[in-house]
C-alpha cells in the first residue's frame, strides 16, 4: 500500500507544477461545456449537456494518462520504479489513485459550473452526476493506461484518439440512438465502455429516483475500469526503444 501511495503522491506532485496539464484537465472541460451551452439553445443544452460532463474528462484523462505513463517510459523513471520493490500493478494503481484526486476535483468544478451557472438542468440527484462524471474520467485513465504500452512515441499515444476515442464518440449513442444504429454497429456499441458511461449519464438526466439498469450499467462501467487496469499491469513496459 505505501508503494501505491507513494506513487501516487509523486504523480501529483509532478502535476501540480505542470500547469499546462492541470489547465487541460480542470479549465478545458468547463470551457467546452460553456461553448456547448452557448451553441445549442437550452432544451438542447439539457438534454445533452450531461453527458458532455462525462465526455469531455474522459477524453483529457485518456490523453494526459497515456502521455504521462509513455514519458515514465521513456525517461527510465518506470525501469528504476521496478528495479526496486515495486510491481507493475503498484505503479497503475498509484496512478489511478493520483488521478482519481484530479477527477473529483475536476468533476466537481464541471459540474458546478454547469449546474450554477450555465443553468443544465437534470432530473437526477446532483451528487450522482458527479460521481458519475468522475468514475467516467476514471474509465478515461485506466483507458489511457492500458493502450499506453502500445506506443512507443507520444505522437503513437495521440494516434489513439482517433482510433479508439472518436470512434466511441459515434457509437455510444451521444448523435444516434442506439437502438436506430443498423444491426451490424449495434452489437459493437453495446461492447463499447463510453457506451454504458452515456446510458448511465443520461439515466441521471431523465429520472430523479435511479433504476436498477441504470445501476447496473454503472457497475459495467467500474467493470471496464478494473479490466482496464489488469490489462495495464501485465502490460505494462519497462521503457520505450
Amino acid at each position: 500500500m505505501n508503494r501505491i501511495t507513494s506513487t501516487a503522491q509523486r504523480v501529483l506532485k509532478q502535476l501540480r507544477h505542470d500547469r499546462r496539464t492541470m489547465a487541460l484537465l480542470m479549465i478545458v472541460p468547463v470551457f467546452l461545456m460553456a461553448l456547448v451551452s452557448w451553441i445549442f439553445p437550452q432544451p438542447v443544452f439539457d438534454r445533452i449537456g450531461l453527458s458532455m460532463l462525462g465526455i469531455f474528462p474522459f477524453i483529457t484523462m485518456f490523453l494526459v494518462t497515456s502521455i504521462a505513463t509513455l514519458r515514465e517510459r521513456q525517461s527510465g523513471t518506470l525501469e528504476r520504479l521496478l528495479s526496486m520493490p515495486m510491481r507493475k500493478v503498484d505503479f497503475i494503481i498509484g496512478y489511478q489513485l493520483a488521478f482519481a484526486v484530479l477527477s473529483l476535483l475536476q468533476s466537481l468544478i464541471a459540474v458546478g459550473v454547469a449546474v450554477w451557472w450555465l443553468n443544465l438542468q437534470f432530473a437526477g440527484p446532483k451528487w450522482m452526476a458527479i460521481v458519475v462524471a468522475m468514475s467516467v474520467a476514471q474509465l478515461g485513465t485506466a483507458l489511457g493506461l492500458a493502450l499506453s504500452a502500445l506506443a512507443q512515441t507520444e505522437f503513437q499515444a495521440v494516434q489513439f484518439l482517433p482510433a479508439v476515442i472518436i470512434p466511441q464518440l459515434f457509437l455510444c449513442g451521444l448523435f444516434v440512438p442506439r437502438d436506430s444504429l443498423n444491426h451490424i454497429l449495434q452489437p459493437i456499441s453495446n461492447l463499447l465502455p463510453l457506451s454504458y458511461a452515456v446510458d448511465v449519464l443520461n439515466g441521471v438526466s431523465a429520472q430523479a429516483t435511479l433504476s436498477s439498469e441504470v445501476w447496473w450499467k454503472f457497475g459495467v462501467i467500474w467493470a471496464f475500469v478494473v479490466g482496464c487496469v489488469v490489462i495495464g499491469s501485465l502490460t505494462l513496459k519497462r521503457r520505450s526503444i
